[in-house]
């Protein structure tokens, strides 16, 4: 049941239906920095029960180690003492700075296409204006030209050569 869902998750957010790709990788680390913050606090407090100068015996105070370590904040206040829960801070930091540098880094490219797009939609514009103004030109010309050639005709007395 819990890999149904977790599968139906994935497919979900990086799958191809709706939304941004922005979105969708903004949505993937996410989840997957939380999945990692709560099997992390969780692996913590199993990693440090009963170690001598642990600090990670509890689930709430491993939950709060969890987020200052993903998100670097890193207050020192709390912190492993064994091996192994030192190996589930490295994967709760790796995955913080990670999911941290995917969110900024799609939001950063969802505004530089913004950005894009209102040029782009300003360089249209530019463009139709100038082939409006490129067509009056030609139709002025040709009527001139037009006139021009009536008026040679006339003086010749109507005969064309």
């Amino acid at each position: 049941m819990l890999s149904g869902l977790l599968a139906r998750l994935v497919d979900l957010l990086l799958g191809r239906r709706g939304g941004s790709l922005h979105a969708r990788a903004s949505c993937a680390a996410t989840v997957l920095l939380a999945v990692v913050v709560l099997v992390g606090s969780y692996l913590a407090v199993l990693a440090e029960r009963g170690a001598p100068g642990a600090q990670l015996t509890t689930y709430p105070r491993a939950l709060w180690w969890s987020v200052e370590t993903a998100t670097t904040v890193g207050y020192g206040d709390l912190y492993p003492v064994t091996l192994w829960g030192r190996l589930v801070a490295v994967v709760v930091m790796v995955a913080g700075i990670t999911s941290f540098g995917l969110v900024t880094a799609a939001l950063a490219t969802w505004f530089v296409g913004r950005e894009q797009e209102r040029r782009g939609h300003f360089a249209r514009h530019a463009e139709e204006a100038a082939e409006e103004v490129y067509s009056q030109a030609n139709r002025t010309l040709h009527e001139r030209f037009d006139r021009l050639e009536r008026m040679l005709d006339d003086r010749r007395g109507g005969s064309s050569p």
